[in-house]
């Protein structure tokens, strides 16, 4: 998915305190996902063992990190491992659940709404454990650790300039890490010929179906289109690549508007395509109308999360209500949408065609591909068996 036309969940940075040496704390608290500064901070060194570093997190106590830095990242590996490994019901005990009720049926797996909230919740608690790791940085994004890497760049991207000492989670850090290096590597996109470079919180286009279907689909009209929710901004350059004469890109977010506006002047298209802050659609109409919106309707815990989640699907019924408003007569509206929410039980096919049907829009065409990511095939994951029947599709939407 690559639009996100909501605000960042990031919070203003607020303050966390601590007692260390004797002495009463405190500094900034930085926190993509907006979470509160722990309550309880212990300081730890390389002298703390996993045991007691995952024991601490688990009860809610943060570990401000004064040892070394690669020492901090080996504990980190350590608590994750035994997250993964937490004990689970033991046979003896189910087996003396099934005596204590012999007559009582076998427990029915879990429906899959149901399993997808369990998923959610598990996932939660576990970044919720794992962010109790916490990194000083002095006033200039310096970690004043032993063996720390240089994170000053990538913390200005995403917290902008520095302003007093702070505090964050290690495991953040190392999300903004990674996000630096892939803005400055690029991801590589195929039906563009060209490297797209996201930015913190601005969802990659790694998954390259809905890439395809937006390429491959003939085109009503070469004389102007709409990208709703550009997010990077390929769907706005590959429509440019593919010839169309002008491309109006909206976005809300302050980040994926600096991001889509970097992505189409390295790409050349700066004379195309317009990218302009915008809740949903800009002014007039147009022949051609993309949207990618977000595929779950659930609601998001982070930054980054909300290309993927969009509660009580918002900004899907928001694009199928102004959508034919915005057409020029003999117009398309370009819906490009997994039915993975309808294998999770949070959408149905009914309740989307009940949304398509009250916008006055009729389906004129779809073009459906099969995701080739690796977690489709995987077997392990708790989402395997929506993950493994799920299409995308590029839904041709004309007015009835």
């Amino acid at each position: 998915m690559h639009s996100k036309t909501s605000p960042s969940t990031s919070a203003a940075p607020s303050q966390i305190e601590w007692e260390e040496k004797g002495e009463n704390r405190s500094a900034l608290w930085h926190s993509e996902s907006g979470i509160a500064p722990p309550k309880r901070v212990v300081i730890g060194d390389d002298q703390m063992t996993a045991d007691s570093a995952y024991r601490l997190a688990c009860e809610g106590t943060a570990i401000l990190w004064r040892g070394d830095f690669q020492n901090a990242r080996q504990l980190l590996q350590a608590v994750a491992r035994r997250i993964e490994t937490r004990p689970k019901k033991s046979a003896k005990a189910k087996a003396k659940e099934r005596s204590a009720a012999p007559d009582a049926p076998p427990a029915a797996p879990p429906a899959p709404a149901e399993a997808f909230n369990l998923h959610r919740l598990a996932q939660s608690q576990r970044a919720r454990t794992l962010g109790m790791l916490l990194l000083p940085l002095d006033a200039e994004y310096a970690i004043p650790l032993r063996r720390a890497p240089v994170v000053k760049e990538a913390c200005e991207e995403a917290y902008g300039a520095a302003s007093g000492e702070s505090i964050v989670s290690l495991r953040e850090v190392l999300g903004l890490v990674g996000a630096h290096e892939w803005r400055k590597k690029g991801v590589d996109v195929e039906a563009l010929g060209a490297r797209i470079h996201p930015y913190y919180g601005v969802f990659s286009p790694v998954r390259g179906e809905y890439i395809k279907l937006v390429a491959d689909q003939p085109l009503p009209s070469k004389e102007l289109a709409f990208d709703i929710g550009t997010g990077t901004g390929v769907l706005a350059a590959l429509l440019a690549q593919r010839g169309v004469k002008r491309v109006v890109a909206t976005e809300i977010d302050a980040r994926a508007l600096a991001c889509a506006r970097e992505n189409i002047e390295l790409l050349g298209y700066a004379q195309e395509v317009k990218v302009v802050e915008a809740d949903l659609f800009p002014e007039g109409r147009a022949p051609l109308i993309v949207c990618n919106p977000p595929w779950l309707p659930a609601r998001p815990s982070s930054a980054i999360e909300h290309a993927i989640y969009d509660p009580e699907s918002r900004m899907l019924r928001g694009f199928l209500d102004g959508l034919a408003a915005h057409l020029t007569p003999g117009g398309e509206g370009w819906l490009i949408l997994s039915d993975i929410a309808e294998h999770l039980g949070l959408r149905t096919r009914a309740q989307l065609q009940e949304w398509v049907d009250r916008a006055g829009l009729k389906t004129d065409g779809r073009m459906d591909i099969r995701p080739h990511h690796p977690r489709a095939a995987d077997k392990t994951d708790p989402l395997y068996h929506a993950r493994s029947a799920e299409i995308t599709s590029l839904w041709r939407l004309v007015p009835a």
